[in-house]
């Protein structure tokens, strides 16, 4: 098998992660530029992007969807698996909204306010818009890309070759740290990292994580609107 091919499944698992990981930078970067007085930037403009970035993101993931082989819906006929991964899906949400945040992040961020939009109907689209990417998108890309992808390949370069839910201590460490890294709240982040881990070797299920992962976002984001604790978002 030539490197090309050898590549490409690797691809569709990094390139929608990649993709959204971008559009942050981009957001950041542009609060830097604004934040040297180069120009004037509004609370709110930012948050525009985040439909762009959760459309393409998501249309990436629609059109690479054949090549998911690992993610078997099937899976969640398992009810006691299934269920076992919605308490660990609720299990996390609970300790996110509880740990110190003191230890989890030097500063709190802002998160998405979307009440600081323009007009009622502006604000409910975009807190619909936000839910359906934490729901739809955000699960499924980093489910495929941690737990498929990644914690695989640092075992083998090789991933397909290994086992989904292979355990290895340096797979599992790496994951767990990166995973933490790649959310505001790192402490949080990796708590989750190793609850879903755990679940990975419990259930050897893509389909069992992503549920979790899609229960874990669902419930913080009804939380999230009901209290206005906007910076969960």
């Amino acid at each position: 098998m030539t490197n090309y091919h050898r590549s490409r499944p690797a691809l569709y698992r990094y390139l929608p992660f990649a993709v959204f990981v971008g559009f942050i930078a981009i957001e950041e970067f542009i609060r830097f530029l604004s934040g040297q007085g180069l120009f004037r930037l509004e609370t709110t403009t930012l948050y525009y992007l985040y439909p762009v970035k959760a459309v393409t993101t998501g249309y990436l993931l629609y059109t690479f969807k054949e090549h998911y082989h690992e993610l078997k819906l099937k899976d969640l006929g398992n009810f006691p698996e299934t269920l076992a991964a919605c308490g660990v899906g609720l299990l996390v949400f609970v300790l996110w909204i509880n740990m110190d945040w003191a230890l989890g992040s030097s500063t709190l961020p802002q998160g998405f306010n979307p009440t600081l939009l323009p007009g009622q109907r502006i604000q409910i689209s975009m807190v619909m818009i936000r839910i359906a990417g934490a729901v739809l998108v955000v699960p499924l890309m980093e489910e495929l890309f941690w737990r498929s992808f990644l914690i695989r390949s640092i075992i083998d370069k090789n991933f397909e070759n290994v086992r989904v839910g292979t355990f290895t201590r340096a797979s599992f460490l790496f994951t767990v740290v990166l995973f933490g890294l790649e959310h505001n709240y790192l402490l949080a982040g990796i708590m989750a990292g190793v609850f879903y881990n755990l679940l990975l070797y419990r259930s050897r299920s893509i389909a069992q994580c992503v549920l979790a992962h899609t229960v874990t976002n669902l419930a913080l984001a009804i939380y999230v609107v009901a209290t206005g604790k906007w910076q969960f978002w």
